[in-house]
């Protein structure tokens, strides 16, 4: 008789899981895997509150795994390590970002690009090799291949670095392979949210000239004045940043002095617009990296794109060498996500929160000190 997963996975502990599309996060006990020959058992500490999640237990993406346990942004000490085990001692710093195993043999994987594998295992709401379930860091322990988890230096604190893996390296990778870290060059950074407010403090980081493009004009004060961009550009109506009508005279200004300028710009936004205005504001050849996934199509004129020889790409996470990387990077230049700590009890709440856009700029549950009190 085959084992039962309850037998292949003895290990029960404590987690929140969501188990229908409302999303409601309740507490209850997952099984984790003993600790295997290559695996590192990380006692969970922190964990970053991701859009993704929400979308996920809400079953927005129609992708849901019911019960779904959220998180990939996980960090927290080595409790235990495998035999075969070498990066890793007791006791180590870690992280563990959206993934956790691949196929480790298709061509993405020997370029050491696996977060472009097909067969990707998803921290949580995935299925992994043997057939069992993958459960987040909305839990008090995991077993991760130690292929998949990353060293934290010891300046990088847990509870501020956690978003960095997922933020950080979402926006950390266009920004390496399509030339936007050079010193001197000009980036644009549509949205200043979770993503957004991390791609200024890298850009400005790799010693970039940054300007922020959002629709909310109150957010001009906290991009220029606290995070260090270089200018701020509102974009509360697409066809008014286009035609440069109806628009308060600064922010016409401001968007016409913007115009063919930019070397590239990262979209962090998740709302379906018009890509026009903002290729215009590239210079020839410059190029608009996609990191936002909205619902329904984005229009852009073919035009605008070949005849000033522009690009608009898309990038999906990083991975695990460029995270390992980013977060060395973050940490020599003291660079950290603006967190807000919640509570387990308070999951929910946070939930609802993000959902409305109400933190700066993400949400990081304290899973070591209340995760067991929930």
């Amino acid at each position: 008789m085959a084992p039962t997963e309850a037998e292949q996975h003895p290990r029960r502990v404590v987690a929140l899981a969501a188990h229908d599309a409302s999303g409601r996060l309740t507490p209850v006990r997952i099984s984790r895997r003993d600790t295997g020959d290559d695996d590192v058992a990380i006692q969970i500490l922190y964990c970053g509150i991701c859009h993704s999640d929400l979308h996920t237990i809400r079953n927005e993406w129609r992708n849901a795994l019911y019960p779904v346990v959220p998180g990939h942004e996980i960090t927290g000490l080595v409790t235990e390590v495998g035999k075969n085990v070498k990066k890793f001692n007791v006791g180590n710093k870690v992280g563990v970002g959206c993934m956790v195993n691949t196929c480790q043999s298709c061509e993405s994987c020997e370029e050491g690009l696996e977060n472009y594998c097909s067969k990707i295992v998803l921290t949580y709401n995935s299925q992994d090799k043997d057939g069992s379930s993958t459960y987040g860091g909305y839990s008090d322990m995991v077993v991760v291949n130690e292929r998949f988890v990353i060293k934290f230096p010891d300046g990088m604190p847990l509870d501020k670095g956690a978003p960095l893996l997922c933020a950080g390296i979402t926006v950390y990778t266009p920004m390496k392979y399509h030339g936007l870290n050079e010193p001197g060059k000009h980036i644009g950074v549509i949205g200043l949210g979770g993503l957004g407010h991390v791609a200024v403090k890298f850009a400005k980081a790799f010693g970039m000239k940054v300007t922020v493009i959002s629709t909310s004009p109150e957010k001009r004060e906290e991009a220029v004045e606290r995070l260090g961009a270089d200018a701020f550009v509102v974009s509360s109506d697409a066809n008014q940043m286009k035609l440069g009508c109806s628009f308060k005279a600064l922010s016409v200004v401001e968007y016409l002095a913007a115009r063919g300028t930019m070397h590239g710009i990262i979209n962090t936004a998740s709302a379906s617009m018009t890509m026009y205005p903002y290729v215009l504001l590239l210079k020839p050849r410059g190029k608009i990296i996609l990191l936002g996934l909205p619902e329904k199509p984005l229009q852009v004129s073919a035009y605008s794109l070949a005849a000033g020889g522009k690009t608009m790409a898309g990038s999906c996470m990083g991975s695990i060498r460029d995270t390992q990387e980013m977060i060395d990077f973050a940490a020599e230049h003291g660079l950290t996500a603006d967190i807000e700590l919640v509570g387990a009890k308070d999951v929910n709440e946070a939930i609802e929160r993000l959902a409305k856009g109400e933190v700066k700029y993400r949400f990081v549950m304290d899973v070591g000190k209340t995760l067991n009190a929930a």
